[in-house]
């Protein structure tokens, strides 16, 4: 395979008669389709769409395929100021929408984003969100990234270990490589693990354990990397994030 086409999605068959390829060519924003053309190419990613293809052929799962690239195509690749790294989607009916950490309008806030909230709301003093769709980080430039793009329903990580981690990692050295002053947020070792690429001489690289319950008061509490982020923004003549 030479693109992302051949893989469609039930989203695909029934909203738009076309193939993922049509979600690379119209649903990934033309700066990220530019400095991510390569990877499509790849035998790994051809193997990936493949199994994509399959799995929303016979299961259910998420996101929504017109959703899957949703973090690219809010946030072009030359608008990237700050990068959070999560998992992978939500694995229950209708949270997920390509965006890390990010649920659908109405959704109740999941726990690691109620603490991701609470630090936002200790560290810069503004009020609690009364939603969960970070649709607004992403167009002020924050990309929300997960590590693996979809997700079986009711099943966390059944679609680890099938290509998108290497997808990922690309887009994190891309990224690091092409762009400059920009802010990585690495929560939990996994999101530390991802971040080993980043040139640290020309980005700020944040870490703290995961915003999870299990792990949010081991120090993502009283992080303040949303304050630590602004600031390096602002002394690089970026316009700062309003969390």
């Amino acid at each position: 395979m030479h693109n992302c086409g051949e893989i469609q999605t039930s989203s695909t068959r029934h909203h738009q008669p076309s193939t993922i390829n049509r979600i690379v060519e119209v649903r990934i924003e033309q700066s990220w389709k530019e400095v991510l053309a390569d990877e499509f190419e790849k035998p790994y990613f051809s193997l990936l769409a493949s199994f994509i293809r399959k799995e929303y052929q016979e299961t259910e799962v998420y996101p929504p395929g017109s959703k899957i690239f949703s973090a690219f195509d809010l946030t072009p690749f030359r608008d990237v100021k700050v990068v959070i790294l999560g998992q992978d989607p939500y694995h229950e009916p209708g949270q997920a929408h390509g965006l890390a950490f990010s649920v659908q309008p109405g959704v109740q806030i999941p726990p690691s984003l109620q603490n991701i909230y609470k630090e936002i709301v200790d560290d810069v003093h503004s009020p609690y969100p009364n939603s969960g769709f970070l649709e607004r980080w992403a167009k002020q430039g924050v990309l929300l990234l997960n590590n693996v793009l979809t997700v079986r329903r009711a099943a966390p990580l059944s679609h680890q270990g099938k290509g998108w981690e290497e997808f990922t990692d690309r887009v994190v050295e891309l990224i690091s490589s092409k762009r400059e002053n920009v802010v990585f947020m690495l929560w939990g070792s996994q999101a530390q693990r991802k971040g080993l690429v980043i040139d640290t001489k020309k980005h700020l690289v944040l870490k703290a354990p995961h915003p999870s319950p299990l792990s949010a008061y081991r120090g993502f509490f009283g992080c303040k990397h949303f304050s630590k982020a602004n600031e390096y923004l602002i002394q690089h003549g970026k316009t700062p994030i309003v969390w």
